[in-house]
């Protein structure tokens, strides 16, 4: 788990929509949307 990863869960959180938390985060949506899963297998649970 990175801070990156948790910021990326909180910015999908807040806006509700994985293309604008990408864009709030300076990245594209597939990266965002490829942390957050390698963080949710980490975790073993679904966030979203």
């Amino acid at each position: 788990m990175t801070l990156t990863e948790l910021r990326y869960v909180v910015a999908v959180a807040r806006e509700k929509h994985f293309g604008r938390a990408a864009e709030l985060c300076f990245v594209s949506q597939p990266t965002l949307s490829m942390a957050i899963r390698k963080l949710e297998e980490e975790l073993g649970v679904v966030l979203f």
